[in-house]
């Protein structure tokens, strides 16, 4: 099939692109809007691209080049057919975005009305701002609220997908997230535990959203989440639906035992630790299992969590077989649970089974190898402590954390 020839005149000079919002600058040069302003924003003379004069740095001297639009428009849909490309869609002025919103409030409507947003969402970063000074962030949590009240699962894929890409955490934003929190977070866990439509992509979609939810969320509201939330979490965790779904999983439930209250309490409760180590033994990715190690870490700095952390067989060895093998960021999380259990939670069992299954080798090794001086530090700690027992043993050297420091 022979290629198409655009006409030059529909090209925008910076991005060598059709024109999907037409703009001509105080020298007369016409440009791409998205494509201008991003140049205005970067560079540091605002100079025009093609004529080099010096432009003003304000992007409300771009006027609009309506009657090249129009054109672009018409060339672009009568070649639709024929060459399979898409027609230009029209830039939307915020009025076009109110109505959309306001269409959200009519059943009948508002489906509709999500597909047009998302295809406004999808097309530049220009209407994402538009729409996202216009409040559709805040009319589309409404809308996924509503539903949820309702039990209606349409139009949350394409929801989610909008509010994901337009989510900009502005004051506003985070003051509307906090006023809602209780019912943002119950809506947003009920679509991940319903069966809908495209499972995968819609609650992988409500993970993105919810992780967005809690970071712009007061750690006052987070320490009173119910154990159902918690519950949820390690679900999604354990499901393994897609990856950016698990690593979510995680890094909400690593927030949220940051703040203060119960909620790490609540997470061992929930069995967390028994199913991190099962999650780590199947040798996930690296970042999940740099995750993984950090979420573990933080269950054993309460006693509750190092006692459900001793109750699984494999938990020590599990750990110490990932010193000096994964990451630094592993190691330092690694030899912080070992140091934990060592200081609070050890008798002379957990001991000798430490020394058994070479969690004390390891140890000595990290003080060897080129990790950063606090994480050796903290290694040596360990072996201090319990030298009396160890110290008889072919793999421990007393020299070196006494004599041998590197």
């Amino acid at each position: 099939m022979e290629e198409m020839e655009i006409p030059q005149y529909f090209v925008c000079p910076i991005s060598l692109q059709i024109m999907k919002d037409p703009v001509t600058v105080v020298t007369g040069i016409t440009y791409d809007r998205e494509s201008i302003e991003q140049w205005l924003k970067t560079s540091k003379d605002a100079t025009c691209p093609v004529t080099k004069q010096l432009l003003p740095s304000s992007n409300s001297d771009l006027t609009p080049n309506h009657n090249l639009r129009r054109l672009i428009q018409a060339w672009s849909t009568a070649n639709v057919s024929n060459n399979s490309m898409d027609k230009t869609p029209t830039p939307k002025s915020p009025s076009v975005v109110f109505k959309l919103i306001r269409e959200f409030e009519a059943p009948s409507l508002y489906i509709n009305a999500l597909k047009k947003m998302e295809v406004l969402a999808k097309d530049s970063e220009s209407n994402r701002k538009c729409m996202e000074e216009a409040g559709v962030t805040r009319a589309l949590i409404l809308l996924l609220i509503r539903c949820y009240k309702e039990g209606t699962t349409i139009g949350f894929e394409e929801a989610l997908r909008i509010l994901y890409l337009i989510w900009t955490p502005t004051c506003e934003i985070k003051a509307f997230v906090n006023e809602k929190q209780d019912s943002i977070i119950d809506c947003l866990t009920w679509i991940l535990g319903c069966e809908i439509e495209n499972p995968v992509i819609v609650k992988t979609q409500a993970m993105l959203v919810l992780k967005k939810v809690i970071e712009v969320t007061n750690p006052m509201l987070l320490g009173k989440l119910k154990p159902d939330f918690f519950k949820e979490m390690l679900r999604v965790m354990k499901l393994k639906r897609s990856q950016k779904a698990t690593k979510s999983s995680l890094q909400i439930l690593i927030q949220v035992c940051l703040c203060r209250g119960r909620n790490k309490s609540k997470v061992v409760e929930a069995n967390a630790v028994f199913e991190l180590i099962e999650f780590e033994l199947q040798e996930p990715e690296k970042n999940i299992t740099e995750l993984i190690f950090n979420l573990l870490a933080q269950l054993c700095s309460c006693a509750d969590g190092r006692a459900q952390f001793l109750l699984h067989a494999g938990s020590i060895a599990m750990v110490a077989k990932r010193i000096l093998k994964v990451s630094p960021a592993t190691d330092d999380q690694a030899v912080h649970i070992l140091s934990l259990i060592s200081k609070y939670s050890a008798n002379r069992q957990v001991l000798l089974e430490m020394l058994s299954i070479g969690a004390v080798t390891k140890l000595c090794m990290v003080i060897q190898a080129d990790c950063v001086a606090y994480v050796k530090e903290k290694a040596r700690g360990v072996l201090r402590l319990h030298s009396n027992l160890w110290n008889g043993s072919p793999c421990f050297t007393l020299y070196l954390f006494t004599r041998y420091r590197r």
